[in-house]
């Protein structure tokens, strides 16, 4: 199965003429807008290709996060801030509990789906490295400092903060669009998800692996489990293994085409429309060609 694949460039173009509004939507952006939340109901997950978010931008990013993870661990850790609950800096393997490991619910279920759909289980914590970099303004009064805490920015790394930042910011804008899109087509106000987003712990959360130690097929590097965000977007990775799961249990492995990103449905749009089946789990898991 073949996940759809939206351009949002009718819908920007249309935007840019403030013509979003009531009964101005064009039936071919209506109809676009009814693919993004029929996608997002029906299977979790979609692929779209925004024109403001170049494939080089993406290959930029993903230079310099090959080589900071390349970096020692020793290196690596001084970015670590366990204090602040890993939501800034880096998080090191064996850190992050796979949800499926310790689920007994999710365990159940995984035994009653087919031979073909089910997933690899995990035999401990995730072996991945993950580095936490918050994007777009923070709100002047919080509660929840460690969700709003200084960023973290590592040594040796001079374009760090504007590649970061570049590459997050394009990431929600798209983020935006599509919000606005299935609010639309799930005849919702235009701004029913976006005006909640306003100054929210936007996360861009890129993770990486030491191939010299965990190279081998089968490792699972990010256990079966569901996001608690509202959505969760990728840009094209350079290394395949990643499944996603339907709402009817299907197993499908996703390949994002070059100049794509990947949109997955999260627990709070889930929440939010009271429709969406937790049919958006994914896990990755390596396996070489």
């Amino acid at each position: 199965m073949d996940l759809p694949v939206v351009d949002l460039a009718s819908y920007l173009a249309l935007s840019t003429k403030n013509c979003c509004a009531g009964g101005d939507l064009a039936a071919e952006v209506r109809e676009l807008c009814s693919e993004v939340s029929r996608s997002l109901r029906e299977t979790g997950a979609l692929l779209v290709k925004d024109p403001r978010c170049p494939t080089e931008d993406n290959d930029r990013f993903l230079d310099m996060m090959e080589r900071y993870f390349e970096m020692p661990d020793g290196f690596k850790r001084r970015q670590e801030r366990s204090e602040l609950h890993y939501q800034v800096g880096v998080t090191p393997e064996g850190v992050e509990v796979p949800r499926s490991l310790v689920d007994i619910h999710m365990q159940e279920k995984i035994k009653k789906m087919s031979p073909e759909s089910r997933p690899s289980t995990p035999t401990g914590k995730d072996p991945k490295w993950r580095y936490m970099w918050r994007v777009g303004p923070r709100p002047e009064n919080t509660r929840f400092k460690e969700l709003n805490a200084q960023p973290v920015i590592p040594e040796g790394f001079p374009e760090w903060k504007e590649t970061m930042d570049l590459w997050g910011s394009k990431m929600i804008s798209a983020i935006v669009v599509v919000a606005e899109m299935a609010a639309i087509g799930f005849n919702l106000p235009k701004d029913a998800f976006t005006s909640l987003m306003n100054q929210g712990p936007h996360l861009l959360g890129p993770t990486g692996s030491n191939l010299h130690h965990h190279g081998f097929e089968g490792i699972v590097f990010a256990g079966y489990h569901y996001d608690l965000n509202f959505l969760t977007i990728h840009g094209r990775s350079r290394f395949p293994g990643l499944n996603i799961w339907l709402s009817n249990g299907q197993k499908v492995e996703v390949k994002v085409p070059v100049g794509c990103l990947l949109i997955q449905a999260g627990k709070q749009l889930d929440c939010f429309t009271k429709q969406l089946y937790c049919g958006f789990l994914c896990s990755w898991v390596a396996h070489w060609r």
